[in-house]
C-alpha cells in the first residue's frame, strides 16, 4: 500500500507543474482551430453535412489538431523536464520507476482529454453533425492515450524530444504514413482516423483506408500502441543518465 501512495501527488505534480503558462496559451489554440475546421465544413463540396465533416475529421482535426495538442502536452509532461534538469528530483526519489512514467503518461492523457474532447465536439456541432460526437470522442480520446505514450517515449529517450515528436508526425505519419500501410498500422492518427471511419456517420467513403484495422479493431491496436509506448518509456526512464540542464 505504501508504494502506490505518492503516485496521486505525482499525477497532480506533472499537472500542475510540467504545464507552465505558455503552454496553457499553446493548449487553448486547438479549440479554436477545431471550431474553425467545424465553419469550414460547410464549404466543402460534398453531398451531406456527415460527408463534409469526415472530410474535414480526416484532413484536419485527426491530421494537426489532435497529434499537435498531444505534442504540447506529451513532451511538458516528460521531456521539458528533462531538457531543464529538474526531471532528476523526481528520478531519484524513492518511487518506482514505473509509477513516475504511468502518472506522467495518466497527467498528460488527462490534460489531453481535458482539450480535445470539448474542441472536437464543438467541430462537430458547429459543423451541424450532432450524431458525430460520440465516435469523434472514441477516436479523440484513444489516438491521445497512444500519442501521449509516444512523445513520454521519445521524451525519455533523445534531448531534442519536441522537434523529433514533431519530424515522427510529419514526415513519419504524414508522409511516409500516407504512403506506406505497414507505418500507417503503427501511427496513432492514422488508427484514430479509422477509429471514426467506420463509426462515424457517412464517414466510410470520405476516410477508411484498407490494410489497417478500423473501427474497434482501431481502438485495440491504439490500446496496444499506448501499453507498448508506456511500457518502452518505463524501461527507458530506469536506464536514463540525467546530465543536467540542456545547453
Amino acid at each position: 500500500m505504501n508504494a502506490t501512495r505518492p503516485f496521486p501527488a505525482m499525477v497532480a505534480y506533472a499537472l500542475r507543474v510540467c504545464v507552465p503558462a505558455r503552454r496553457w496559451f499553446l493548449l487553448a489554440l486547438p479549440f479554436v482551430g477545431a471550431a474553425l475546421f467545424g465553419l469550414l465544413a460547410h464549404a466543402v463540396e460534398l453531398p451531406t453535412a456527415e460527408e463534409r465533416f469526415a472530410a474535414i475529421a480526416g484532413n484536419a482535426l485527426f491530421a494537426l489538431v489532435l497529434p499537435l495538442a498531444c505534442l504540447v502536452v506529451g513532451d511538458a509532461v516528460l521531456g521539458a523536464e528533462v531538457r531543464s534538469g529538474t526531471f532528476s528530483l523526481t528520478w531519484l526519489s524513492p518511487v518506482p520507476f514505473a509509477q513516475i512514467v504511468v502518472a506522467r503518461w495518466l497527467a498528460g492523457w488527462a490534460l489531453a482529454c481535458a482539450v480535445l474532447v470539448p474542441a472536437h465536439a464543438a467541430s462537430a456541432l458547429i459543423a451541424g453533425v450532432p450524431e458525430a460526437v460520440g465516435p469523434l470522442l472514441l477516436a479523440t480520446v484513444a489516438g491521445a492515450a497512444a500519442y501521449i505514450g509516444l512523445f513520454v517515449f521519445i521524451g525519455a529517450t533523445v534531448r531534442r524530444a519536441a522537434l523529433w515528436s514533431l519530424a515522427i508526425v510529419l514526415l513519419g505519419e504524414r508522409l511516409l504514413g500516407t504512403a506506406l500501410s505497414g507505418i500507417a498500422q503503427l501511427s496513432p492518427q492514422w488508427e484514430a482516423r479509422n477509429v471514426y471511419a467506420v463509426l462515424g456517420p457517412g464517414a466510410e467513403d470520405e476516410l477508411l483506408r484498407d490494410g489497417i484495422p478500423s473501427g474497434w479493431g482501431a481502438v485495440v491496436r491504439l490500446t496496444v500502441i499506448t501499453l507498448v509506448t508506456v511500457g518502452l518509456a518505463i524501461w527507458r526512464v530506469r536506464n536514463l543518465k540525467l546530465t543536467g540542464k540542456e545547453d
